[in-house]
């Protein structure tokens, strides 16, 4: 059977949204599962970990989509690494808990590494021909890093430094490496709707004063933007009067402006929101067609900031945004639904999202 073709208008204003079929179309979902995400870049939580030389942190490139393990490790040259997890030998999972070590050891044949991923020592090999070769080494995992923060890639579908480095135009001024994790306010939240609806509802400020009364108090929607980049966006929320906000450096390109919180979003799944508090980063981990997890990771950099400002209530936010995305997602399931227009002025963000989405299906 052919693939259903999906198309969106490159003009916003002439531009349909995607219709209803694609988020429960089971060739979308499959391709979602076999190529977008593996050539997604992943962000990886793990917290204050990795300081040291040997340290090793093993995980899961999407657990329950694509459950690639990897490893994170620093060298002893303090080298931050990622690859495999899976021992050349018979596959057998390396490392199962964070930790520290001088080499990487499978506990199945005692095959070694070291901790640049080459394997060094194998009992009972002596006398196997053309052996080691480089396919006993361990696979290194494409891995960019911003401000101490690890980013991964199985099958990079685009760079992603350009994006990193709009990112430390925004918020370069602030001390990040400094940032407090904070693993007492990290929250996981199961939201009945396909990811990518979770995501059209992140990328648009236009529900805020429909659905966020409180959000809505703080900011200034009449001077709320978005600026967009080949593979990312940015909505700024600026600080109504007597809201909090941030101390912008003279030269800054925001500079005279009154910014609450910076909204970063990666193509397809990360969300980087910035207030003057710290950091919120939020993780939509798809389950199925019909559900998905969003994990929102907590770095603290001034506890007195904490319940003031656009980032004061996040809990409550989320549980406003999951009842209008879930409704979103029954709704895509009628048969009368075909499809909407984007406000030009409002939906910049999630018409760029969209039209990601269709351009990598129809490439594939």
């Amino acid at each position: 059977m052919p693939k259903n073709h999906y198309t969106i208008n490159p003009d916003i204003a002439k531009a349909e949204t995607l219709p209803g079929t694609f988020y429960r179309d089971p060739a979308v979902w499959d391709w979602m599962r076999q190529t977008l995400f593996p050539s997604s870049w992943q962000w990886v939580e793990a917290g204050d970990f990795l300081q040291k030389p040997g340290e090793v942190w093993p995980f899961e490139f999407l657990p329950g989509l694509v459950p690639e393990p990897l490893l994170l490790l620093r060298d002893e040259a303090e080298q931050l690494k990622s690859m495999s997890n899976v021992c050349t030998h018979r596959g057998n999972i390396l490392q199962h808990h964070p930790g520290q070590v001088k080499k990487l050891t499978c506990q199945y044949h005692g095959r070694r590494f070291n901790l640049q991923g080459e394997m060094e020592f194998m009992p009972e090999f002596k006398q196997a021909q053309d052996f080691p070769r480089p396919c006993d080494h361990l696979p290194l995992v494409p891995l960019k890093t911003w401000r101490g923060f690890p980013f991964v890639s199985l099958n990079p579908g685009f760079d992603l430094q350009p994006v990193l480095d709009e990112m430390e135009k925004r918020v370069g001024f602030l001390p990040i490496e400094q940032f407090r994790y904070a693993p007492d306010l990290c929250r996981d939240y199961l939201v009945n709707a396909n990811w990518a609806l979770y995501c059209d509802n992140y990328l648009e400020g236009f529900h805020i004063p429909f659905v966020h009364a409180g959000l809505n108090q703080v900011l200034n929607y009449g001077s709320y933007f978005t600026e967009l980049f080949e593979y990312a966006n940015l909505q700024v929320g600026i600080a109504d009067a007597g809201t909090d906000a941030f101390e912008l450096p003279p030269g800054h390109v925001d500079y005279g402006k009154r910014i609450a919180a910076y909204y970063f979003w990666i193509f397809p799944n990360l969300m980087f929101n910035f207030y003057p508090w710290g950091l919120s980063v939020n993780v939509v981990k798809p389950l199925s067609a019909k559900q998905c997890k969003v994990r929102f990771i907590l770095y603290v950099c001034d506890e007195s900031k904490l319940g003031e400002g656009a980032g004061a209530d996040l809990d409550k936010v989320e549980r406003e945004d999951e009842f209008v995305v879930e409704n979103v997602h029954r709704g895509l399931q009628s048969r009368l639904y075909q499809n909407g227009r984007f406000s030009p002025t409002r939906e910049q963000g999630v018409h760029h999202f969209q039209a990601l989405l269709a351009k990598w299906y129809g490439q594939s």
